[in-house]
């Protein structure tokens, strides 16, 4: 991030902070339940002092970054104050001729409490509608917040005009209503009731309702987060079967899931408040992702912090009946995700389509994107890429002819330490290569796990040998890890490893080896059959694929691809081929992959982003599939998916700008991407229809077979690189602190 993000962070963070603690002190949640109360009055004349209640005034005051804070914390506190009304109204009022300075000001002293409503406005039909004639106001207004205590109600009445009504008035009647069991929003209705027209001419409804939006979405983030938190603490504490039941694999990815999920709103909410506050004109785009995919994301949390608790979260007395009331008519008023998936759709594809919005990655890494556009223009175009799309799936993983050419420019070093020879660049330039390279649909490059080990572990004679290879393009190497006995449960392998003077002595399996036709194998083997732990007899070779002993029995993948079986038998190495020392390859492996993890969802999902804007143009191709109903909503929620996978991908990048990613944030950003490529898959044969499924050079097959063979190449990202599975279990366990399961 740069200097005044970060300075955002900062100033979003101590908020927080002080709003948490105004709200532990001052409020308690079972005191939702009247918003009449003294209480009531109370909390907010504590938020007027608190200065909060100028948000949406003044931007120097505060954004809109500000203002989701603020929300957020009230969810978790499950305290109804009316801020989201106060809000809208200092937006509007702010924005409305002088005359309305004077209530704006009370306003934000809090000697006038409004509520507010879009009235005819509102995307949700059933919210009713004012009409204002004269001074007078008519009409009935349906789920109005905040109105029981109220002073005064703003009600759109036309674009440009609102209605301000004294809500003490003749003429107004206030019924309060009971909304998924809870009370707290009100019938109005005005009967010739006293009003004065507010002109607003300069105000945007569609873009003040996407604010309105977003800002009941953190609060409902806010409750979910808070009802995960408090199921945490009872999966940690409450035992059944002897044991915590946070132990048990069911609950810890089933929390996992949740954490994924909540992850996700809350980066979407963030990066959508930052470019509204930085003035850029995607953010509603955004704010439309936000609701797309976090009203059913937090409503799926909710579900599961339920099944967690289970009959204790029945009990109405407990805390988790609040947040799952709150995050259920939060995420479905005005309009909710349906209306949001209605206007993305409208993105995608109404007077010609718009595709996913191309991410800053600063100017560095914007320039980078450019470079590499124009290199891969002169060198991955014409009769070489065609000649090389013309291949069969199976001859097109790799081009010894291209990996030489883009090890002339230095960029398979990219993110490498300038002393091996890179170029030190940053994730976000990383990221800009990555992208680049899949639009262009540039075959694989470089052996960055092997070189990652080698520079963190290497001897300087091997890295002096090895490394300025694979930075060249002239070697790949593979990786030896998965046994018949041995896949996710690393640990367990038997291929072993024994010192014979100056050489080891290689004996054993592995299976699904990906990259077998390399120069080298970064081979794991056992040089301690007795060592407690298991893992901590492991140790790591590099292995010439041309030494004797090997037998190498290759396979046809399901996606087209290949792997193989490979057989070492006595197969010699030099003592100096060890990477690492002895029996401390599990270091060597994890470490090495630690640097990977982060950027491996990133990959997957830049992906998916490419294949998604060839779905989007076919489907603009054919007017009868892209004016479908079913066919826009799909793809609506596609794209808002696609920006969580990319937003948990700029996470990480940001992370590992200060070091390391941690391997739970890799995990999440992994398992999230690579299962929505499987959704991708699907739902393009699914859209497409049968045609779709038609294999590579088959006639008529729609973009030589790309969509039906991505799926099938799906399944491979799921599995590899550790099982989404076991980086569920990763989640719970390391980012959530559930303890771990008995081996």
């Amino acid at each position: 991030m740069g200097a005044a993000e970060i300075e955002a962070d900062d100033v979003a963070g101590m908020l927080r902070d002080s709003m948490r603690g105004l709200l532990d002190e001052h409020w308690r949640v079972d005191r939702s339940k009247d918003e009449t109360s003294d209480a009531m009055r109370g909390i907010w004349d504590r938020l007027v002092r608190h200065g909060v209640t100028v948000l949406g005034a003044d931007p120097a005051e505060g954004g809109l970054s500000e203002i989701l804070v603020v929300m957020e914390e009230l969810g978790r506190a499950a305290c109804p104050a009316p801020m989201w009304s106060a809000v809208l109204s200092n937006v509007v009022l702010s924005a409305a001729s002088p005359c309305a300075a004077e209530m704006r000001k009370a306003l934000q002293a809090g000697s006038v409490c409004m509520a507010f409503s879009f009235g005819a406005f509102d995307p949700d039909h059933g919210a009713g509608a004012v009409n204002l004639e004269g001074e007078m106001a008519t009409g009935s207004l349906r789920f109005v917040e905040a109105a029981g205590s109220a002073t005064h109600l703003l009600a759109v009445v036309g674009q440009g005009q609102l209605a301000l009504v004294d809500l003490n008035a003749s003429g107004v009647d206030r019924v309060p209503t009971r909304a998924m069991g809870a009370w707290g929003n009100w019938q109005l209705t005005l009967k010739a009731a006293p009003a004065r027209a507010i002109a607003a001419d300069h105000i945007n409804l569609s873009q003040l309702a996407s604010m309105a939006r977003l800002m009941l979405l953190a609060r409902a983030h806010g409750a979910a987060r808070r009802a995960f938190e408090l199921a945490l603490v009872y999966a940690r504490e409450r035992h059944q079967f002897g044991q915590p039941i946070g132990k048990f694999q069911a609950i810890q990815h089933k929390l996992a899931n949740c954490f994924i999920d909540l992850e996700g709103v809350r980066l979407i909410l963030r990066h959508t408040a930052r470019l509204r506050d930085e003035g850029s004109r995607d953010w509603s785009y955004f704010a439309d992702c936000a609701m797309a995919f976090g009203s059913p994301a937090l409503r799926r949390v909710s579900l599961e912090t339920h099944h967690t608790f289970g009959a204790i979260g029945y009990a109405e007395e407990h805390e988790a009946p609040q947040h799952f009331k709150r995050v259920h008519l939060d995420t479905i008023a005005l309009g909710g995700a349906v209306h949001a998936k209605r206007t993305l759709a409208g993105h995608l594809f109404d007077n010609g389509g718009m595709g996913l919005p191309a991410y800053d990655l600063g100017p560095a890494g914007n320039e980078l994107r450019a470079h590499v556009r124009r290199w891969l223009a002169q060198h991955w175009a014409g009769d070489r890429k065609a000649g090389f799309d013309a291949r069969p799936f199976a001859k097109r993983e790799f081009d010894a002819e291209f990996a030489l050419d883009v090890g002339r420019t230095g960029w398979i070093g990219l993110g490498w330490p300038q002393e091996f020879g890179g170029q030190a660049r940053t994730p976000l330039e990383q990221i800009a290569f990555m992208e680049t390279m899949e639009q262009y649909e540039a075959p694989r490059i470089g052996a960055s796990i092997q070189a990652n080990a080698l520079m963190m572990f290497g001897t300087p004679a091997q890295q002096r040998k090895y490394l300025p290879e694979i930075l060249r393009g002239e070697a790949m190497h593979g990786m030896g890890y998965t046994e018949p006995h041995a896949g996710s449960d690393l640990a367990a392998l038997r291929t072993s490893a024994v010192r014979d003077g100056d050489q080891w002595v290689i004996n054993g399996q592995k299976i699904w080896t990906t990259t077998w036709w390399g120069k080298y194998m970064f081979l794991a083997a056992r040089t301690d059959k007795n060592a407690t732990p298991p893992h901590a007899g492991i140790s790591m070779f590099i292995v010439p694929m041309d030494a004797h002993g090997i037998t190498i029995r290759s396979a046809t993948t399901m996606y087209d691809g290949s792997f193989a079986n490979i057989f070492y038998d006595n197969v010699r190495v030099p003592l100096e081929n060890l990477v690492g020392r002895v029996n401390e390859g599990w270091k060597v492996l994890t470490g090495a992959l630690a640097f990977e993890r982060g950027l491996v969802g990133g990959g997957i999902v830049l992906k998916v982003a490419h294949a998604f804007e060839q779905l989007r143009q076919h489907l603009i191709n054919r007017p009868e599939l892209s004016a479908d109903a079913i066919v826009r909503d799909r793809m609506a929620t596609l794209a808002c998916e696609i920006e969580i996978g990319r937003q948990l991908m700029m996470h990480c990048a940001e992370l590992a700008a200060d070091g390391i990613t941690p391997p739970e944030y890799g995990a999440i950003s992994k398992v999230f991407s690579s299962e929505l490529m499987e959704r991708f898959g699907e739902a393009a044969l699914d859209m497409l229809g049968t045609r779709a499924a038609l294999s590579e050079q088959m006639p008529g097959a729609i973009d030589n077979g790309r969509f039906e063979q991505n799926l099938r190449h799906s399944l491979m990202w799921v599995i590899s690189i550790g099982t989404n599975e076991i980086q569920r279990s990763l989640i719970a366990q390391r980012a959530l602190g559930l303890p771990r399961q008995d081996r």
